[in-house]
């Protein structure tokens, strides 16, 4: 397995942020973790996910309708993940450990797996950052490339054109491909799994899966009939992956964001870890109180990756203090104005590596 080593000793810049921060808490006596802001969203995203789909399966509203509520249900989905899911994962909803648990596990019930998302998206995703091998939140490859690393096809100089639509089948691709994938051969990239799977994350596996397709496809076409069921599930599966991939993409595959090459036996980051997080990483949007509350706070992807265990709600407060230090330490941080402007750098960026 390929190794991957920091090399910078820029220790400071960290160790001073992370002084600051902690007094930002403890001056204002809140704790790091979620507070009714989150938990008022999490029953205001329960119910209506709820309501879509009773709605949708048990009164049969008018194809027109139905279209819209189908759209509205996938970016439930998302927005769920944004919130709910990834503050669970990530330790952050609460200060109790089956709190986060339960609440990570929101991500069964909506066709994926939280064993699988912690190594590929805890582990491999926040250690690893843009690093070719390790990430495989950037290996789309050979449908796209996104660094010059990557080997490149005739078809990459369109994918700038492209690569929206491509986004609307990652979702399916993730919950009937990639996690099987991982089930079956132990590997988040080129890379072992560090825990390995017990008797019962085999059967929450299975049992959840299943439960996801009964109740997402199998009930539906009892309840509406086969065509109507597969052409909702079709919408609501495109809008989910396609919001879910722009806004992890604009995050890390923009203009002027830092991509590493895998070497062997070794592949070694100049950067220290810190500083690497933010030389792969970019916000946008942040003066959007919308935005910060249907993404989870994901548009302070800046934030969120040097601290993730602190939950998306205090990120808006700590963005000052993040991007004082890394002015003071002479260190770029990169925020896009809003989410238009990030859109444009990502497909610029496509354009580029692609031609």
């Amino acid at each position: 397995m390929n190794q991957i080593r920091f090399e910078g000793r820029n220790a400071q810049f960290f160790s001073t942020l992370r002084a600051r921060i902690d007094a930002y808490f403890t001056d204002n006596n809140i704790k790091s973790s979620g507070n009714w802001k989150l938990y008022s969203k999490t029953i205001i995203l329960g119910l209506t996910l709820l309501a879509l789909y009773v709605t949708l399966v048990f009164f049969t509203p008018a194809t027109a309708v139905a279209v819209i509520l189908c759209i509205l249900l996938g970016v439930n989905f998302a927005t769920i993940g944004f919130n709910v899911m990834h503050d669970g994962a990530h330790g952050s909803y609460s200060t109790k450990p089956w709190v986060n648990k339960m609440m990570a596990h929101s991500l069964n019930l909506m066709g994926g797996n939280a064993f699988f998302w912690n190594q590929k998206h805890n582990v491999a995703h926040h250690s690893f950052t843009n690093i070719e091998g390790a990430d495989e939140d950037i290996d789309i490859s050979p449908f796209m490339r996104v660094s010059s690393f990557q080997p490149k096809y005739w078809f990459h100089r369109f994918q700038h054109i492209y690569g929206l639509l491509l986004y609307c089948v990652t979702y399916l691709m993730w919950i009937f491909y990639q996690d099987f994938v991982k089930y079956f051969t132990g590997k988040v990239g080129d890379r072992d799994m560090k825990v390995k799977f017990t008797t019962i994350d085999h059967l929450t596996f299975w049992v959840t899966k299943l439960g996801y397709i009964a109740v997402f496809i199998g009930f539906p076409i009892y309840y509406v009939g086969l065509a109507p069921t597969l052409f909702g599930y079709t919408i609501v599966s495109m809008t989910t992956g396609f919001v879910i991939a722009v806004v992890f993409q604009l995050a890390h595959v923009v203009e002027d964001v830092t991509f590493v090459e895998k070497t062997s036996p070794v592949t070694s980051v100049e950067a220290d870890w810190a500083t690497h997080q933010i030389q792969t990483t970019a916000n946008f949007g942040t003066k959007s109180k919308f935005l910060a509350w249907m993404l989870g706070g994901l548009n302070f992807q800046v934030e969120h990756h040097l601290f993730p265990k602190i939950s998306h709600i205090h990120y808006p407060k700590l963005n000052q203090i993040v991007r004082e230090t890394c002015e003071e330490f002479k260190i770029t941080y990169k925020e896009f104005p809003t989410m238009l402007s990030a859109v444009h750098s990502h497909l610029l960026h496509l354009k580029h590596v692609g031609a």
